[in-house]
């Protein structure tokens, strides 16, 4: 008699390392954080751990990784994308602190990772803005991200 085979463990989920990348560049924002040190707060303490009875999923960390580092290397070029696809009359100081870096991850990823597609990119985005809000704001970062899409990768 042979032994079922046994489960294949489950891939490290870049949705998951999304969602924590937003939320170690905001923890970034609210206290001047040195990346270094956010990097290792989430991989020691978040990613893949339970916090007060939630689990948290296993994120690629690598992705992760990627994800904050690339931000927080070129956030003004990345600002600059976003400033540029806003309604006349928008500016990014009326953007929220969420807000901006969800746009600011969808923007590195569509211009540094040429690997994900666009509309995987901008659908994952739009599923963490309504984790954190209500109509019209995932609206609103489809349209932003669509716009720097078709400005960053014609043709693709």
């Amino acid at each position: 008699m042979t032994s079922p085979p046994l489960p294949r463990p489950a891939r490290p989920s870049r949705p998951a390392a999304r969602l924590a990348a937003v939320q170690a560049l905001y923890q970034r924002a609210m206290s001047d954080a040195p990346v270094p040190t956010l990097l290792r707060e989430f991989h020691e303490h978040r990613l893949g751990r339970e916090i007060e009875g939630d689990e948290f999923a296993d994120a690629d960390a690598d992705f992760f990784d990627d994800i904050v580092s690339g931000v927080a290397l070129r956030e003004e070029e990345f600002d600059g994308f976003i400033g540029g696809a806003l309604a006349e009359g928008w500016s990014l100081d009326r953007l929220d602190r969420p807000m901006l870096q969800i746009l600011r991850c969808g923007v590195y990823e569509l211009t540094a990772r040429p690997d994900v597609p666009t509309g995987a990119v901008i659908s994952e985005y739009v599923d963490i803005a309504k984790a954190f809000y209500e109509a019209p704001e995932p609206a609103f970062v489809n349209g932003v991200l669509d716009t720097v899409a078709k400005r960053v990768r014609s043709g693709k």
